[in-house]
Order: C-alpha cells, then structure tokens, then sequence
C-alpha cells in the first residue's frame, strides 16, 4: 500500500534528487510500499460505530471504522502475523537502520500467507499476485454491480504485512486499511486502520486494478494530494517478466529517449546518446557511473565502444550526433539534475512487456506498456514497440522504437541534458 504523496513535494524531492545524483529509484527495495505511506499519512483509527453521514461520505476519507471491522482487521492480521514470526525472528535484516529482510525470508512470508488461501502480493516491480483469482472474481462482480468484499495482504520488505479489504455495496467502492508491523522486541503490532472512500476504480483488460482514492482537497490543504493506485491482479509471465528486467527496465523513461522516441537503423540523429551513457554503463557493469571520476569528459574510446555494444551506429555517427569535445577527444557529461530536467509524472513510469514477437530475421519485438501510477493511474501511458537483437552469449542490440497509436504527443517533450546546435539533431 502507498503513502498519500504531495506533488509539490514530489516535485522539489526530485529535483533535489537529481541534483545530488543521477541514479534511477529502484523499486525493488523499499522500507514500505508507497500506498502504504499514502494511507498512514491521512488521520485515522476513527473506530466511532455511528453511522456515516452524508457530508463524510462525500469528503470520502477519514471515514469512521466501525468497531466490527477494526476487530476483524485486527484479528486477521494479527493471525498472520503470528505465522510469520518465526520467518522474521530468523531473517537477515541487513546491518542499516532501516530493517530490509533477505529476499528468501521475504519469499517464505509469501508461500506462509499464500498456503493459508489469501490474496497476497509484494512490493517489487514485476511481481504476481498468488491466489490472484480470488479477488479478480470479486472485481468482476463489481463491475456488474454485485455487491461483495475483497482482501489483499502485501509483504513490505522490511517484514511488516499490509491488509486491504475492499468493499463494494453496489454503488461505491471502499477501502478499509491496515497495517501489522514488528515492536523493538519482534512481537507483531498494529501501526494503523483507515476507511477511506474510492473516487473511481476500473479493473483493465490487461489485469490492472487501477483506482482513486478520496482525498484532502483545496482549501483544506495547499498542496495536491495524490490518492492514485494501481495494483497488478492478472498475472505477468516469467518471460515478459525477465525481459522487463533485462532490456527496459534499466532505461526506463528519464535521462535517456531509448524508449520515449521514434528511432530506427536509419534514424538515429535524435538519440541522446551523451544521456543515455550511464544507464547502459549501469546495465553492462550492473553499478551505477561514476562521473566524477571524467571531470574533462568520457574518454572518446570508452564513450564510442560502450553505446556501439548496445546500438547498430558507428564511431563517425556518434561523434557526429552527441556532443563531442573534439580537443579533449571526450564526450560531454552531466549529471541529470534541477538544470536540465523538468521532473513529470510520465518519467516515474515503469517499462512492461506485455508481448513477445520473434521475427523471421533473428529480431524480436517487444512491446512495451509505460506503467504510470503517479497521478496518471495509467497502465499504459503509451505503448511502443522495442525491436531488439539477442547474440548467443546472451548480450543484445536496440535496433529501433516505435511508439504506437500516436503516444507520442500524450508525453512531455523530450528534454536533452545537454544541450547542442540543432544542426547535429
């Protein structure tokens, strides 16, 4: 689950962030999951029993928990809880201060909590829902209007479990929220209960359950509050899951246009290739660049055979299309930051492929989803087709980027990081 997120906030963190550093969030790892955060940050535990009034029911969050739900929420997670304790008691928690369990501890809470017949998930991207058809039944008759609840247990990667029980009564959705976390002396405890009201909610072909939560809104707070989420419910084949990881996932859709543009063999003018370095130097040496350690530049040797082992162009294309520093022999570098990149929502999506294409030449074509939950709730705010060439030992070529269905105009213009005379574009 995910803390209610402030978009101004978002948007002075990321600069910040971009500023101190050029590396990519990765999701994998996090103390909590971001609905989490979103749901603990908005009052709660109102376990009043009376009965929901007009006005609270249009304001939609902060609604009152009855004494019977907060009970069962309580109950059901502290039952699970106590049977992961043992895993937890007996997990690699790191030498940080903020508790990460190994992912073998992680992946036993999951097999505990699956066994038992729920709903369970985590916090990682490409992951699966087990016992995903039990609450896709249950968005299926929601969407024909038949009332019925629903729950979802999801395992944090600092060990706590978070419970969602949504209700539907044939007209509005709701979301009934806990969390279950571990004291100083690894006894199990509840952190939080919410009732907040779903402003909208659609379950997507592809399997997404893509929903709103109600919010604090103006004048009640200064700031927008983000109450988007997605949730994947149908599942991601171990293939499309392991080339997600392998081929997009690295680049993604910010600090380098791989994925946001139209480019082929014979149109590869408009790639920022002085951008796209570090990430494809973070996918070969699977650590993130060090710039620096190049104040003067990337040696012109260095720059040219790493962008040639991942793209079909030459040493004279790349010193012509990227800025090039002809008396140094370097290519130009800048960490990504608050001067050369406007923060967007599109930019925190996450690449999925969603279809695999062997051509009859050796290519293959992927296609490719921009997930976005941040504000867009959107599993596919623009779907492109990544043409790639595997080698025998395991390594591969990009060879072109199609963006399908004219995506390209519902996207933020690219923004180069390093700016050069148009003549070169």
């Amino acid at each position: 689950m995910r803390k209610f997120l402030y978009l101004i906030l978002f948007v002075m963190t990321l600069c910040v962030f971009c500023c101190s550093c050029s590396q990519k969030t990765n999701d994998v790892k996090k103390t909590s999951s971001q609905h989490e955060k979103k749901l603990k940050s908005v009052p709660n535990n109102n376990t009043k029993e009376d009965v929901i009034s007009e006005e609270d029911l249009e304001k939609g969050y902060d609604l009152p928990v009855s004494a019977q739900e907060n009970e069962e929420a309580t109950r059901d997670s502290m039952q699970i809880m106590s049977g992961l304790e043992h895993i937890y008691r007996n997990a690699d928690k790191g030498d940080s201060l903020n508790v990460v369990l190994d992912n073998k501890s992680i992946c036993k809470m999951i097999k505990k909590i699956k066994q038992q017949g729920y709903s369970v998930t985590v916090s990682e991207d490409y992951s699966n829902m087990e016992n995903y058809k039990r609450f896709s039944s249950f968005l299926a008759k929601a969407q024909k209007k038949q009332k019925g609840s629903g729950v979802i247990y999801e395992v944090h990667s600092e060990g706590s479990i978070g419970r969602e029980k949504f209700i539907y009564d044939g007209k509005d959705m709701f979301l009934l929220a806990s969390n279950a976390s571990w004291d100083d002396n690894g006894k199990p405890i509840i952190t939080f209960v919410s009732y907040t009201r779903i402003k909208k909610w659609r379950y997507s072909r592809k399997g997404w359950f893509c929903y709103e939560l109600c919010v604090p809104e103006y004048p009640e707070v200064t700031e927008m509050v983000d109450g988007s989420c997605l949730i994947r419910i149908k599942p991601m084949s171990d293939n499309k899951r392991k080339l997600s990881r392998k081929c997009v996932r690295g680049l993604a859709y910010q600090g380098n246009n791989i994925l946001c543009s139209n480019w082929d063999q014979e149109h590869m003018q408009k790639i920022d290739y002085n951008g796209l370095y570090e990430y494809l130097y973070a996918m070969k040496y699977k650590k993130k660049f060090n710039g620096k350690k190049y104040p003067s530049g990337i040696p012109k040797d260095q720059f040219e055979q790493l962008i040639m082992e991942y793209l079909p162009v030459s040493r004279e294309d790349i010193e012509k299309y990227a800025s090039y520093n002809e008396k140094k022999k370097t290519y130009d570098w800048m960490r990504l930051g608050c001067f050369n990149y406007a923060p967007n929502f599109f930019g925190t999506s996450i690449p999925e492929v969603t279809k695999i294409k062997h051509n009859s030449n050796g290519t293959v074509t992927l296609t490719v989803d921009a997930v976005c939950e941040m504000v867009l709730c959107n599993e596919a705010v623009i779907t492109h087709e990544l043409t790639v060439k595997f080698n025998k030992d395991g390594s591969f070529r990009y060879l072109g980027n199609k963006i399908l269905n004219g995506g390209i105009k519902k996207i933020p213009e690219y923004q180069y990081r390093i700016l050069k005379e148009k003549s070169k574009r």
